[in-house]
């Protein structure tokens, strides 16, 4: 199923919008689950990164869609954008934002339809793992490639990530539940490795990338070192 949000302040035009939706899950076999914002204000202030294609109005009073689209990608680099506009000018600003595309006012059908088809085989094609993080004023969508290993202390989870580190509170083992499936694996109580990352094993530690060096419990070691063999020997997917 592919999530689509629409922010759109005309009532009109956002139920064209969701008719050309249904529309085309008739014609194309597709499902989408479609969530309307009236204001950008709205969309930035409910926003979750569990969506795959926005369809922003550039023009609303409160928040105009280019605004919206800039805060937006400060806790979701990966959601698409397609902004619709009255005038072409302004969707040029929408290589700021990593936009897809954009779409003319009025929107006829056929434009739409192909644009949406792009969108969604693109959509389709990036399609990544990713771990939803708690982070302050929402949630941050974390790509699973990028994670090099989670950590436990007491009560905090910490996510070290190639190009950031995430703490919130949390079991690791609820993470570990979230992560099954996608090679990582307990090296002892507190870490959860991300075996992509690991370059080396020596003794009863584990260096990985970014230098970071983790220890592996005994009872660990036998089944760690079977799934990192695995892992390089290409059956993991």
């Amino acid at each position: 199923m592919i999530r689509i949000g629409i922010a759109e302040d005309d009532a009109a035009s956002a139920q064209l919008l969701v008719d050309y939706l249904h529309r085309y899950e008739e014609e194309h076999g597709e499902q989408f689950a479609v969530s309307v914002f009236t204001d950008g204000s709205e969309i930035v202030a409910r926003y979750r990164p569990d969506y795959d294609l926005l369809l922003l109005d550039v023009e609303m009073p409160g928040l105009d869609g280019m605004s919206a689209a800039e805060q937006i990608r400060q806790v979701d680099q990966d959601v698409l954008i397609v902004f619709i506009t009255n005038m072409a000018q302004y969707a040029i600003r929408g290589y700021e934002v990593d936009a897809l595309s954009y779409l003319l006012k009025p929107v006829p059908y056929f434009a739409f339809s192909q644009q949406l088809k792009r969108s969604v085989e693109r959509a389709r094609r990036q399609a990544t793992d990713y771990l939803t993080v708690p982070v302050a004023g929402g949630l941050a969508r974390v790509d699973t490639s990028r994670i090099v290993f989670v950590e436990s202390i007491k009560h905090r989870i910490v996510v070290h990530a190639t190009d950031a580190t995430y703490a919130f509170s949390g079991a690791l083992k609820n993470v570990e539940a979230e992560l099954e499936g996608k090679n990582f694996f307990r090296s002892n109580n507190c870490y959860l490795v991300n075996l992509r990352h690991v370059t080396s094993v020596k003794d009863s530690t584990c260096l990985m990338v970014g230098g970071h060096e983790l220890l592996i419990s005994r009872p660990r070691k036998k089944p760690f070192l079977a799934a990192l063999t695995d892992y390089l020997g290409g059956r993991h997917g």
